[in-house]
Order: structure tokens, then sequence, then C-alpha cells
């Protein structure tokens, strides 16, 4: 039951159609020119998933009938609704969502009428990507709980062959081994399973693949900054997938909904990069906050090479050299404020004041950034001085801070409050929002939420305090940073521009991280932050591919010459990122390690063009043979090099078998190879 689909390798194009349709003998069926997908109700009532198809209705994935799934899947008191269960189809129409997306919406009933459970779809053109969220309504006329709730319940029918399963890690602050290291599992035999942690403070990203020996893949991820637990068991006939809420105790009064995390579930027809680049393209496209401006991502500076000890003077001749280095956005650290919880400056730092400052940076034609941490306050702190009862009954420790509850309704009002006053105030563009674990275990009894509910309303909470500020700041956007990159969901990439990766973990460890966050996410939310380090090659282009190059450098104390090493640097970080930005990521080594080379490429399909960085950590060889990806077999391209002189002509199947010599010079070196096309 291999089935050699028709999924086109093509791009995804503008203007494609959505379809949505139904008839009550065959079901639903959406889809567009990449996909298709199939609902049906049984005979008995009952909802679930028939298959994933190409558009010419070839099956790639098929629901199995023994062991049947459904969108639909949760427990509600002792009451289970799931693709066994009977329901009543009340209405459905036609949603609007974000273009150029098109939405649907299939209304149920249980046959109770105690539940009404409303799933809403959306499609995007080009994307072989279904995204469907559950909304419930308690019809009943007293409170009850939601108590599980699988938001990715799919059981695909399988042969007897291997299927392998790709996941990546997410970062830790306490190391622990963690630095996105992709992970590969083959799964060959009955009862074999993977096990995923996701969320704040989690062990992986809230997104997989799966692959099998025909290479028709399988990709999903779900939106949900809480502990979700995922897993993939192989049965005999299926493989069952499922992402729970952890702990999931939450209370809906009558008439009330609850709104279960979205999930989306693609198909894709290659290798993990080929499910990478569908996926990042879909989140782009239907998750993700717009870009800010063409220049997007940024060369930014920021204080925290001086952590906490900083003031006017000081900021004001780094932000004249960062300014002349070409910044274009400077971002004030922690240590700003009189303490965590006190969100005003501190006068002894800024005695003209930090609006003042502000307006110095603008005035040098720079982005102002500022650190807020919204979830944590000093013990002394006049906020939690006031109420105590809002510190968290977890303490996450971020530099001396208590945490506070902000499942708590007047705690999250406060946040929300100071943070608009925050940003307006002091005239910010830019938010780098920090703290530990920021999905918090509260389980504050007295306050306005169900202790035992803190993982689910810890991620409203968040969700709320993000969505409200935003709505009253429009033009200020936020970095992601949970005290490095432990919380890489797609509730992340719909509420940010960007996220860390690792928190300044030096060369290796960012393109470490570069490596394997580049699998999921787009290439915009992998920004890194540059330690102090020497002005070298290897150093300044370990930390060029992807989002923001955040420079943590004193620049006061660089040389003239390398000051304008950086300055050449950052020109050159600016023509290459529009290229790469909307490009796909090709690893096209393994894993960075040290004591060997490693290579990694994007290719725009849009222009045609491949840019690749070879970097050599302390490896032997002062030699890379190069062998691009993705490049256009017949067309010919011109070769160049950024450290060196030597260019070449040469076709793209040249270039794709063959390759191209790099020569690394030192043990530590890294370059830039280009391969533009040209003109016929």
């Amino acid at each position: 039951m291999l089935f050699a689909g028709a999924l086109t390798t093509t791009y995804p194009q503008t203007e494609d159609p959505v379809y949505f349709r139904y008839s009550p003998d065959s079901g639903w069926s959406f889809g567009n020119d990449q996909f298709r997908a199939r609902f049906q109700m049984e005979p008995t009532g009952a909802f679930r998933w028939l298959d994933l198809a190409d558009p010419t209705g070839i099956i790639l994935w098929q629901g199995s009938a023994s062991e049947p799934s459904s969108p639909i899947d949760l427990r509600i008191d002792n009451t289970f609704i799931n693709a066994t269960t009977p329901l009543r189809l009340v209405r459905q129409f036609r949603r609007t969502v974000r273009s150029p997306g098109r939405g649907y919406a299939i209304v149920f009933h249980d046959l109770a009428d105690q539940f009404e459970l409303q799933l809403n779809f959306e499609i995007f053109p080009g994307h072989p990507v279904l995204h469907h969220q559950l909304r419930v309504r308690n019809l009943r006329g007293n409170r009850v709980f939601f108590r599980a709730n699988d938001v990715l319940p799919y059981h695909p029918q399988i042969d007897d062959v291997e299927y392998r399963v790709f996941r990546v890690n997410q970062w830790s602050v306490l190391g622990a081994g963690r630095n996105f290291e992709p992970l590969t599992t083959t799964l060959s035999q009955t009862s074999q399973r993977v096990t995923m942690i996701t969320g704040a403070g989690g062990q992986q990203c809230t997104w997989l693949a799966i692959d099998r020996p025909d290479h028709v893949g399988l990709f999903a991820g779900w939106e949900f900054d809480g502990r979700a637990d995922a897993s993939i068991l192989r049965t005999e006939t299926t493989l069952d997938l499922s992402v729970r809420v952890f702990g999931l105790m939450h209370p809906v009064d009558p008439d009330a909904w609850y709104e279960a995390p979205a999930s989306f579930i693609g198909v894709h027809l290659g290798d993990w990069d080929e499910a990478g680049f569908r996926t990042q393209r879909f989140a782009e496209a239907a998750l993700a906050p717009p870009s800010p401006d063409k220049n997007f991502p940024y060369i930014a500076w920021d204080s925290w090479g001086y952590e906490t000890r900083i003031d006017e003077k000081t900021l004001r001749r780094e932000a004249d050299l960062a300014a002349e280095a070409g910044a274009e956005l400077f971002i004030v650290d922690l240590g700003w404020a009189l303490r965590m919880g006190d969100w005003r400056e501190d006068p002894n730092k800024f005695p003209s004041s930090l609006r003042a400052f502000s307006d110095y940076v603008h005035s040098k034609g720079m982005k102002f950034g500022l650190h807020y941490v919204i979830s944590e306050a000093m013990a002394d702190s006049q906020v939690l001085q006031e109420h105590p009862e809002w510190a968290c009954s977890t303490t996450y420790n971020y530099h001396g801070a208590r945490s506070l509850a902000l499942q708590h309704r007047p705690v999250q009002d406060w946040v929300i409050r100071e943070g608009v006053r925050i940003i307006r105030e002091y005239n910010v563009d830019w938010i780098l929002q920090d703290g530990q674990t920021m999905v918090k275990q509260c389980t504050n009894t007295g306050l306005s939420y169900d202790p035992r509910d803190w993982n689910y309303s810890g991620d409203f909470a968040l969700k709320r305090i993000l969505r409200e500020i935003q709505a009253q700041t429009p033009h200020t956007v936020w970095e992601n940073c949970a005290n490095g990159g432990n919380m890489m969901t797609f509730s992340m990439v719909r509420n940010y521009v960007t996220s860390i990766t690792n928190d300044a973990s030096g060369s290796l460890g960012s393109r470490q991280g570069l490596f394997g966050a580049s699998f999921p996410f787009p290439p915009r939310y992998t920004d890194r932050y540059m330690p102090a380090s020497a002005m070298t090659p290897y150093n300044t282009r370990s930390f060029m591919f992807g989002g923001p190059w955040i420079l943590m450098n004193r620049l006061t104390d660089l040389s003239s010459a390398e000051f304008d090493f950086l300055r050449s640097e950052v020109e050159v970080y600016k023509s290459l990122r529009p290229s790469i930005a909307s490009g796909k990521v090709l690893h096209l080594s393994a894993r960075p390690l040290a004591g060997r080379t490693d290579a990694i490429q994007s290719y725009n399909h849009a222009r045609d063009e491949a840019i690749a960085f070879v970097t050599r950590d302390n490896s032997n060889s002062d030699f890379y043979r190069l062998r691009f990806r993705n490049l256009r077999p017949q067309q010919s391209y011109l070769v160049t090099f950024e450290s060196s002189p030597r260019s070449f002509t040469m076709t793209g199947s040249q270039l794709m078998s063959n390759g191209v010599g790099v020569n690394l010079p030192e043990r530590e070196f890294g370059e830039i190879i280009y391969a533009r096309p040209i003109a016929p």
C-alpha cells in the first residue's frame, strides 16, 4: 500500500484555488493545487479523517478504518468525544481568515445536546497543509472541566516497511546536551514509540516529520506554549500520532467556550529539508506577523556585553559606534530599570532619562529596543510588596527574581498596563521579552484560576498579555527570548517577529543552534547573539545566516582595523539577508562539531540564487568540496567567494554533481560562496 503520489515539488504559486466541498454521501473534501484532505461522517454519526492525497486524488496517507481518528479528541468530565462518538451535524459555513487563506467551519452537537463543537479549518494557496482548531461550547447548565485534549490525533495506515520520525530539540540554559540537535528514529517494529516533551522549558520544538521509503512524507506542528506531550506509536497497522495538553483541568462555565490549541498537518515529497521548507513557507503565509520593514532581519547591538553595568554615558558611546558600523537596532538589555518589577529607569544610570536616550538612539537612525521581563519581579519590588500573593508557587530563579503567577487575571492586567506604559513612555520600537520558562507551574490557591489547570491557563495568560499589549502598541515588535531558545513553538511564531536560538553560546554553538532550528522554523526565527569575539571571518560568519545578527561586543574596545572589518562584514550581511530570508535552507553537511568543517546553503527560487556558508572549525583539512543543491541543471551560474578573488562559470548540473573547491586557509575560518544565474 505504498502510494506513488504525484505531489508536486514545484514552489508555491500565488493564485492557486482553494476549495471546500461537501456532500452527505461523500463527506468533506478540502484542498488546493498542492493536496487534498477528506473527512466523512459514518452511518453512526462519527466524524473521522479519511486521507491526505495529491491534487489528482492519488492517496498519499490514508486513515485507518479499524482505528479511526479525528481532529476531535477530548474528555469533558467523564464524557469522551472522539472519532467513534456519534455526532449531529448542525451547520457549516465559510470563515474569514488571514488573506490569502480561506476558512471553513463545521459545527456539531453531541446527541444529548450538551456540547457544541466547532471545527475550524484553514487552507492557504500553494501550501499542502491543513490547519485546524477545535472550539467547544458548554451547553450544560453547570460548570464542566475539560480534562484531556489531543490536538493532533491522526492514525494513518502503514505497510510492512520502515518509517522514520524526525524532530528537533530546543536549547537549554542548563546545557543537558540540548542545542537544537536533530533527532531521527526508525520505527521498524510494532510497539516502537517516539515521545516528545514540548513547550516552554520542554525538550523538543513543536514539530515533527515522518518519512517512508518512497519519500512521501508527513509533517505537523502545534501552537501551544505550555507543555504538550507528543508521541508517535507504531502499531501493527498504523502510526498513531498524538499531541496531548499536559495536565489539562480547565473549567468552563455554562455557555462559555473552550479553545483548543491549533495544529496543522501537511504532506511533502523529499527529504527533511523539504519538510522544513514546506513548514516554513506555510508558517510565513499563515502564522507569522509580517516583517517590520524591508531591512528586516536587522543587524543589532545589545548591551549585555556589559551585563547590568550600564549607564547613559557608556551607551551613548556605543550607540555612536553601532550606528557607524551599520547597526539598525540598538537594544538596552537587563539593568536599565530600578529592579525587575519596578519598570522605571534607574536615575543613577540615566540621569537625562531613558526617554532622552531613546531619542538619542533614534537621532542616530536606529530603532530603540528594550529588555522587558513580563513574568518576573524582585522580592523587594513594589508590586510584590503590595501583592505577595502574586508570587508563583514555583520560582524559576531568573537573575534572583521571583516568578509571577501570570495565570492570575489581575497579574495579567498589571503586566499589560506596565508593558503599554513602558513602550509609550520610552518610545520603544522593539521589545526583547525575556524570562525563564514562560509557562510556569503555578499552583497557588485562592486566585482567579484553578491551580490544577496551571499549564493551559499559563498558555492562555501569555497569549492574552501579548495580544493586548501588541494591540495597543501596534508599531512595536517583539522578540522571543525565554532565557534562550526554550520556547520554540508555532504559537511563538504567531506572537513574535523572531526568536533567539541559543543564548550567546559562541561561534560553534551559534552554528549548531542554526543548524537544528532552521528545520522547523523560518530563517528569521533563528536570531543569534554574538558575544565578545575576535573580528575574524570565522566568528562573524558564524552569526550571519538566518535571523537578526545581534552584536554584544564592546565596540569601544575594537581597534580601527577590527572596526573596519566589522563594518565591511555588516555590509556583507545586509547584502545577503533578503535572499536568505525567503530562501530554502539546505543542510549540506552533518551537524557542526569542533574539529570538522560544516556547510549550510540557502536557495532562493525567485532569484535562482544560492548562498552557502562553509566553516572550518579547527579541522585538519584546508579544503572542502562544496556541492550546491536545488539549482537548475541547465542554467549557467557565476560562482564567487567573499574572501577569495576566484570566480567560475559553471552549470547547475556541474555545481550539484562535481561541486566547487573551497579554500579554508586557517584552522578557524569561514567562507561565503555565491552562485548567481548568468542571463542567456
